[in-house]
């Protein structure tokens, strides 16, 4: 039986960061308040996926992920991540985070590098059918591109930063693009959910970052502010978008992630 109105699920947070150290049974508190009932951890390096899989053994509502931020293009990290994701891929929801960061990494040489290091994080989701969750700053384009060219199939874009036509062809593919509450003061994710199907959308905070406050923690509780920003822009109520975006995460995580 339901204890709150809504079932949200955070789809991409990072409640492994040391932001949350000193406070994460009250921002937990605060998250089911708001109707968040599951939380996807995404990581960064080995230590993170270590710690979220920590995490999801306390608190029964956290999700582990395991993947390599793309700014960290390092071969023999990835070599250890890999096999990390193979022995514990029954515990894990997702590969994340992983993908490309062009904002970030500016020459060629090293985006090559990027480039080697995330496919071989698609062929793994193949391999073992787990989701991505991926990062694609400044890279959508190219992001989609590989995940297209290599037939990757369960995928999520994270806070996508390109163009609504950038996106439709992973539209088209089946993939999902969450958005953060960020989208208070992003005139382009307004754009991309103006012109996205909701049947496509998911929400995340992204949490401790991409708040609506530049510069304050966000937290998963306030994944409402997404959601209700979705809700104007769609003509629809907060709890049709709460609704349709649940349905979206369970076609692509599986009805676990509850």
């Amino acid at each position: 039986m339901m204890t709150t109105p809504f079932q949200i699920v955070d789809t991409h947070t990072h409640l492994c960061d040391p932001a949350f150290d000193t406070d994460r049974d009250e921002v937990l508190e605060r998250a089911r308040d708001a109707g968040v009932v599951s939380m996807l951890l995404a990581s960064e390096n080995i230590d993170d996926a270590l710690k979220n899989l920590t995490l999801a053994n306390k608190y029964a509502m956290l999700h582990p992920m395991a993947g390599l931020y793309p700014t960290v293009i390092d071969p023999e990290q990835a070599e250890t991540m890999i096999p990390f994701i193979r022995q514990h891929c029954g515990e894990l929801l997702g590969i994340g985070e992983v993908g490309l960061d062009f904002w970030a990494v500016k020459e060629e040489s090293q985006r090559a590098a990027q480039k080697d290091i995330f496919i071989g994080f698609v062929e793994l989701s193949k391999q073992l059918n787990l989701p991505l969750n991926v990062h694609s700053r400044s890279a959508g384009r190219h992001v989609i591109h590989i995940l297209l060219e290599y037939g990757a199939e369960r995928v999520q874009l994270h806070a996508f930063d390109g163009k609504s036509s950038t996106a439709l062809p992973a539209v088209e593919a089946g993939y999902f693009f969450s958005i953060p509450p960020s989208i208070v003061r992003s005139r382009q994710k307004q754009k991309l959910v103006k012109q996205l199907p909701l049947s496509c959308l998911l929400v995340e905070t992204d949490s401790p970052v991409l708040g609506a406050e530049p510069g304050q923690r966000n937290e998963p509780a306030h994944i409402l502010r997404a959601v209700d920003a979705i809700a104007e822009i769609k003509g629809k109520t907060r709890q049709e978008i709460i609704e349709t975006t649940l349905d979206n995460t369970k076609r692509l995580y599986g009805n676990h992630v509850l």
